[in-house]
């Protein structure tokens, strides 16, 4: 799609409804990031934080503006487990099988237990920094971010508003959507994000061709959920037994293993400064002391309950 389709269909408002519809067929199907490309929101020290941020269109060449990745992250007897789920990809995952079989056993503890190793649910979206105080060079530039279930409810809450007097917006739409003022706040030990909104439409640049450097400045997010992002069943399922101490470790951990183990040695706040620490690997989901508490617990659960069924 070139960059005059784009603004073509956003004077149509027709994707606005395509994302509707792609999102709802990503919900039915079911199915960690540290480096220079991501921002993070920064806390101060009474654990809030504000910024503004835009989400940006589709890259060029791609669909969505946004990708939905799974993972999991628990410790056990023989360490910790940090992998992307192969349910993203719409395929069976060893943990996922483990957990409905606990779950299925109709015993309490066994169902904390799959509580404890539930999925993770994480969006990815290109984003615009509008407004960022605690690191203003950040303003200006294109960054990926990784958010949760209750940002992207709130995405869609304003592509589908609830009341009649709402008027809907495709909050990814270069020229009539909107920025979004993120609020961190801490309520009873864990972080918020209730009082974050969405400000008046309107275009994020006066001139099109500045917005069209930005687009092109985008990174891929298909990439973020390609094949090579996710190890093989035999794999995982190797790895979760040796977790879970049904198989002993093996004598020389490869790279990849080694380097899990060494960022596990300690937590640093999810919420950090600025861009991060050039480091990592997909497959490590940010593990932080604190952090939402509602964040993906209906969506795991609900799930979980649905292989129970069947």
């Amino acid at each position: 799609m070139s960059f005059a389709d784009l603004k073509k269909q956003s004077k149509l408002g027709s994707l606005t409804q395509k994302l509707v519809k792609e999102v709802e067929k990503m919900n039915n199907n079911g199915g960690g990031s540290a480096d220079d490309r991501f921002w993070k929101l920064e806390c101060d020290k009474s654990g809030n934080g504000y910024a503004v941020i835009r989400f940006l269109p589709a890259p060029d060449s791609e669909d969505l503006p946004f990708v939905k990745l799974y993972s999991h992250a628990f410790q056990g007897p023989g360490g910790w487990y940090i992998e992307n789920s192969l349910t993203t990809l719409g395929q069976k995952d060893p943990v996922s099988e483990h957990n409905r079989e606990l779950w299925n056993s109709g015993i309490d503890s066994d169902k904390d237990t799959v509580r404890k190793q539930k999925r993770k649910l994480s969006y990815y979206a290109n984003i615009y920094v509008v407004k960022d105080a605690a690191n203003p060079q950040n303003e200006g530039q294109v960054f990926l971010y990784k958010f949760g279930k209750k940002i992207f409810d709130k995405i869609m809450e304003a592509m589908q508003p609830e009341y009649e007097d709402e008027t809907a917006i495709n909050p990814f739409d270069f020229w009539q959507g909107a920025n979004f003022k993120l609020k961190l706040k801490k309520v009873a030990g864990y972080w918020n994000y209730d009082s974050s909104e969405f400000a008046a439409p309107g275009a994020l640049l006066d001139d099109d061709d500045a917005l069209e450097a930005l687009w092109k400045k985008q990174y891929s997010l298909t990439a973020l959920t390609a094949a090579d992002q996710f190890k093989s069943y035999d794999q995982l399922e190797k790895r979760l037994k040796m977790v879970l101490g049904q198989k002993s470790a093996p004598a020389r951990l490869d790279e990849e293993t080694a380097d899990e183990d060494n960022d596990r040695g300690s937590f640093a706040p999810e919420f950090k400064s600025r861009r991060p620490e050039p480091a990592a690997d997909f497959n490590a989901p940010d593990i932080t002391p604190t952090k939402s508490k509602d964040e993906d617990e209906d969506d795991a659960l609900s799930y979980f309950q649905k292989l129970a069924e069947e």
